[in-house]
């Protein structure tokens, strides 16, 4: 629990009172914070208001900032590849299998079961501080807040468009340059448990180059402007070049002309997609200092690619 004070300046004077908390305490969401208005955590002058209420230049603000627990799962002693951590933000290297978010049918083994267990204080930030997601069978960088602070600054940021994020991706078709993909995104009109480019969706912009080309495949370096849903796999999809093992957006096993016997057991071994979050890029919640991890390729790509090589 933490009191914390301000004075209504005079360019704020006579706007709403939860518009007014925005911008005096922009640590936390507007959302948190009018909640603290309705349960009497905030007052002025040490009278309760409504959140429409207007506010005068001079009064001054209270705020009793307490996080209540946001979250009753079990913590567990899950294995969590910490790549670097600080007092606001935890690096995680996410392996590919391992499901993020608890939903039907998988309310234990998760990444956030993983991070209760790892600090417990998590409990208390909205999904336990992950601010982004990765697929179940996509693996590699992902940040996670540890303070609501860190956790507003991030969210902020990612809407902004002000985090980097760049995939290492293996796709079938042979592009004869990069470019991008600028295709809004939404659930699928007939199967909810897809999503697909659709005319009224929400932004989605991908931009793609060639790294490394094969007879019948192709690795790409992609990055994201947005962060919708199964976003690189559709718009890989979209544009003809479907990720290499996808078993939703995907296709059968392409076989390259002359392919040996190792190429083809790695295609038809490969069972998830081949899309790997290589590197993230973001300022510092506390310093603003411009911060960059890398991630290695996981074993199972590094096998596929070897064989491609070899033919």
């Amino acid at each position: 629990m933490e009191t914390q004070y301000a004075v209504v300046p005079e360019q704020l004077a006579g706007q709403r009172f939860d518009r007014v908390l925005a911008q005096l305490f922009p640590d936390y969401s507007r959302s948190r914070l009018q909640q603290w208005v309705k349960s009497g955590q905030v007052t002025v002058d040490g009278q309760q208001r409504r959140v429409r209420d207007s506010v005068k230049a001079g009064e001054q603000i209270t705020l009793v900032a307490k996080l209540e627990p946001c979250l009753e799962l079990e913590p567990e002693a899950i294995d969590l590849p910490v790549v670097a951590e600080d007092e606001a933000i935890i690096v995680i290297d996410k392996p590919a299998g391992l499901v993020v978010h608890p939903g039907a049918g998988n309310h234990t083994g998760t990444l956030v079961n993983a991070l209760l267990y790892y600090d417990p204080d998590l409990e208390c930030l909205p999904r336990a501080g992950i601010v982004h997601r990765l697929d179940k069978e996509t693996s590699g960088l992902m940040v996670v807040a540890r303070t609501a602070q860190a956790h507003h600054h991030l969210v902020e940021e990612l809407q902004q468009r002000r985090v980097g994020r760049a995939y290492e991706a293996i796709v079938v078709g042979t592009p004869t340059a990069g470019g991008k993909v600028d295709a809004p995104i939404a659930r699928h009109p007939r199967d909810r448990k897809r999503m697909a480019v659709v005319r009224d969706g929400r932004p989605a912009v991908s931009h793609y180059r060639v790294a490394e080309r094969f007879s019948s495949h192709t690795r790409l370096s992609v990055e994201l402007e947005t962060g919708r849903t199964h976003q690189i796999r559709v718009h890989m999809a979209h544009i003809g070049l479907p990720l290499l093992g996808d078993p939703v957006y995907g296709r059968r096993p392409v076989y390259p002309k002359s392919a040996s016997d190792k190429l083809r057991d790695q295609l038809d071994g490969f069972r998830r997609q081949a899309l790997h979050a290589c590197k993230l890029r973001l300022a510092h919640p506390l310093t603003g200092e411009q911060m960059e991890w890398d991630s290695e390729r996981p074993a199972d790509m590094q096998q596929l690619l070897e064989a491609l090589r070899e033919g």
